[in-house]
């Protein structure tokens, strides 16, 4: 196509030498790992977005999250909330089907984080985290009272 860009990524290999349930993986050796400062694993490549085969994904430059900071998780965990309710539409299954549950723990989960941070966050993050919470409460009590 006229314009089209070569995506270039990277591969993200699952290199755990144990499963989920606790017994030794027989694709991983524990011998073979590479030297540190080689760049096995790391050098960009030309393929699909997102794409998986195994325990390896490969993500385009397209796909990469930014910078992890406190504000942008408490805003992610907002916005899964906002899907939850219902408020907005559902970026991987499409339409907005409200769970009002999985709404409500997420908004446990931020007032948690609220109540153990305490004391040790900036004036931004706090007052963040006390807008978000306020608006995903006022929405919940909007949607459970059928509004």
């Amino acid at each position: 196509m006229e314009g089209e860009k070569t995506e270039r990524g990277f591969k993200v290999e699952d290199r755990r030498r144990f499963t989920a349930d606790g017994r030794p993986r027989e694709e991983v050796s524990s011998t073979e790992e590479p030297a540190p400062g080689t760049s096995e694993g790391t050098e960009p490549r030309p393929e699909h977005r997102g794409e998986e085969s195994g325990g390896t994904r490969v993500f385009g430059e397209g796909s990469r999250p930014s910078e992890i900071t406190f504000q942008n998780f408490i805003v992610s965990l907002s916005t899964q909330a906002l899907v939850l309710l219902g408020e907005m539409e559902d970026p991987v299954q499409g339409g907005s089907k409200p769970d009002l549950e999985g709404a409500k723990q997420l908004i446990d989960i931020l007032a948690m984080l609220q109540k153990k941070t305490a004391g040790n966050l900036d004036e931004g993050e706090s007052r963040l985290l006390d807008d978000m919470l306020y608006n995903l409460r006022m929405q919940f009590v909007k949607r459970v009272s059928g509004g």
